[in-house]
């Protein structure tokens, strides 16, 4: 993925998305989660969000280039992963541009590691 679209502001390494993908899965089995965008647009502006996930690959990128600007107003941490179809099939449909972490379940203890890399390269 050469051309980056505008919304992603920082890089995530391809070992930490591939953290933040099984915290989603993990999160999706024994937590909960939202998928698509209106839903995780809702989940962050109701402070219901512990966690955001954005695809890079989404078209049109209109779609979800709100979502790090909300994060970063709600004080939400977020990542990028490549693929939408990745994160989709973690949570069992076929692509989400984004998922919402409501509930870490029983990854809880991942996702402090993931955020606090997170923290590190968003600055």
């Amino acid at each position: 993925m050469a051309d980056k679209a505008a919304y992603v502001k920082f890089d995530v390494p391809k070992d930490l998305q591939d953290k933040i993908l099984s915290g989603v899965e993990m999160a999706k089995e024994s937590g909960k989660i939202r998928k698509g965008t209106n839903e995780v647009t809702k989940a962050v502006e109701r402070n219901d969000a512990k966690f955001v996930v954005i695809a890079m690959d989404v078209q049109p990128p209109e779609v979800v280039a709100h979502l790090p600007l909300l994060c970063d107003e709600k004080k939400v941490p977020y990542a990028f992963v490549n693929s939408k179809n990745d994160l989709g099939s973690r949570i069992g449909i076929q692509s989400a541009a984004s998922v919402a972490v409501i509930e870490f379940g029983k990854s809880e203890e991942e996702f402090k590691k993931i955020i606090e890399e997170v923290a590190k390269l968003n600055k």
